[in-house]
């Protein structure tokens, strides 16, 4: 491949990364109501605020040693996780769909992802503002999209969003107990938006697989007695990411395992 292919590739990772410091901005303030524009970042500790050297991504988390410069104070590791997981993944659409539309609709995708995964893990929560939009942006995108049709997007938007929902409401009717937020129903209507209603079921199945398999474990090392607080949002994140990538193969392996070709 010639050196300027990797020269792109190179120049992906680094605006994922950037994306990844914007999104680490998101993560903690969205939860708490506050403005993701301004006031600029502080420390939490002392509340130096923090200069633009001292805040390019990654790079800046290796030469402060992930400390603050003023207090000493150490940062959490996720700031740098985040920035390097948003920088990969860019760089791996890029990678997959190339000089295309796929390009920055996907890259919007996986951030908006991110974000939902890890103030999910913090919160129990998915804020509206990124999936709500998300489901607009899903189904504004597959008319650019030529893999993508408006009417795969709308079944999408339906079948996720409506499928999780009668889980929920059946669950909630036998057990009398909440099960699954609200806001994992808005998620999987949005991840249909993006990939189409032929997603929704083999997302659900390997969210499921994946919840239950991390699920289990957990549950048993915590001795929780089953009442184990296991958001769903990140799952339903790692299983559309699954998908985005190697959906045709999952496909292809299924119907050679089982000799439906």
């Amino acid at each position: 491949m010639p050196p300027i292919y990797y020269f792109l590739l190179g120049s992906a990772f680094v605006f994922g990364a950037c994306i990844g410091s914007f999104l680490n901005v998101c993560i903690y303030r969205l939860p708490e109501g506050l403005s993701v524009v301004s006031p600029r970042s502080r420390c939490p500790q002392c509340g130096h605020q923090i200069l633009w050297y001292e805040n390019i991504p990654i790079l800046s988390y290796f030469l402060l040693r992930g400390h603050c410069s003023q207090c000493g104070v150490s940062f959490s590791l996720r700031y740098l996780l985040v920035e390097a997981l948003t920088g990969g993944l860019f760089l791996s659409v890029l990678y997959h769909f190339g000089f295309t539309w796929g390009t920055p609709v996907y890259m919007l995708f996986v951030s908006g992802l991110v974000a939902i995964t890890f103030i999910d893990l913090d919160h129990q929560i998915i804020p509206d503002v990124i999936s709500l939009p998300g489901i607009i942006l899903g189904f504004a995108a597959s008319f650019l999209l030529p893999w993508v049709d408006w009417i795969d997007s709308l079944l999408g938007i339906l079948l996720g969003g409506g499928l999780l929902f009668a889980i929920a409401f059946g669950y909630e009717f036998l057990t009398k107990k909440e099960g699954m937020g609200g806001g994992d129903i808005k998620l999987l209507a949005m991840i249909g938006a993006f990939l189409g209603w032929q997603a929704v079921f083999p997302i659900i199945f390997i969210a499921s697989l994946a919840g239950t398999l991390i699920g289990v474990p957990l549950m048993l090392f915590s001795r929780s007695d089953g009442k184990y607080v296991l958001p769903f949002g990140p799952f339903l994140s790692f299983s559309a990411l699954v998908w985005l990538f190697f959906g045709p193969d999952l496909l292809t392996f299924y119907f050679d395992l089982f000799g439906l070709n």
